[in-house]
C-alpha cells in the first residue's frame, strides 16, 4: 500500500477552524484560556488555532510550546541521545484552562507525558486536549476533547501529518508500516 491522502490542506484548515470554535464554546469565551502545542507538529497547529480564535473572537489567547522528551515512558527505546526541542511557556499556567494541541492521538502516552510536563510548571484549573487526528488504539484512559478527524486504523498503519512549516505542505496521509517496522 502506498501513502493515501486522507486530509487535504483545505480539510486541515477547516478542522483547525472548527476546533478553535469548539474550544471557545466549551470554555465559554477566551478569559483564562491558553493554548500549548506539543513539540513538534503540535506547535504550528496550536499557532493556527490561536490565529483562528483571534480572527473570530478578537482576542489572542496566550500560546506556548511544550517539549515532552524527558517525560516519555519509552525514552530509552526512542533514542540514545534524544533531540530536545525546548519548552516555551511565556505565561503562568496556574489557574488557567490549558488546551494541549497535538497532531495525532494514538496510544495516549504522548498526551500523558504532556500533562506531566505541564504540571511541572504549575497547577492549571483544567487541561483539555485537541488533536488533528484521533486514530484509536488507546493504551491509557485518555480521550481528546476536540478532534479534527477520527480515522480508524490498524496497528500496522501509520498516520503522517504534514504541515507547511516543516514539510512544505499541509496534508494528512495514511500508510502501512514496512514489515521490519511492525516487528520492532
Amino acid at each position: 500500500m502506498t501513502a493515501r491522502q486522507i486530509m487535504t490542506a483545505d480539510d486541515v484548515r477547516r478542522a483547525v477552524v472548527r476546533i478553535s470554535h469548539e474550544i471557545v464554546e466549551k470554555h465559554g469565551g477566551t478569559d483564562r484560556l491558553a493554548i500549548v502545542g506539543v513539540q513538534r507538529r503540535g506547535v504550528p497547529l496550536a499557532r493556527r488555532v490561536v490565529d483562528a480564535i483571534e480572527e473570530h473572537e478578537g482576542v489572542r489567547p496566550p500560546i506556548g510550546a511544550l517539549d515532552i522528551t524527558f517525560y516519555r515512558d519509552d525514552l530509552s527505546m526512542v533514542a540514545h541521545q534524544p533531540i530536545v526541542k525546548g519548552t516555551d511557556l511565556p505565561f503562568d499556567v496556574n489557574g488557567l484552562t490549558i488546551v494541549i494541541v497535538d497532531d495525532v492521538l494514538y496510544t495516549g502516552r504522548t498526551a500523558r507525558a504532556a500533562m506531566d510536563a505541564l504540571m511541572d510548571f504549575g497547577r492549571p484549573s483544567a487541561i483539555r486536549l485537541a488533536v488533528l487526528v484521533d486514530r484509536g488504539h488507546r493504551e491509557l484512559p485518555i480521550r481528546a476533547d476536540h478532534v479534527g478527524k477520527n480515522v480508524p486504523t490498524s496497528r500496522d498503519e501509520v498516520i503522517r501529518v504534514h504541515v507547511t512549516e516543516f514539510d512544505g505542505a499541509d496534508e494528512v496521509v495514511i500508510d502501512r508500516l514496512a514489515v521490519a517496522e511492525v516487528r520492532a
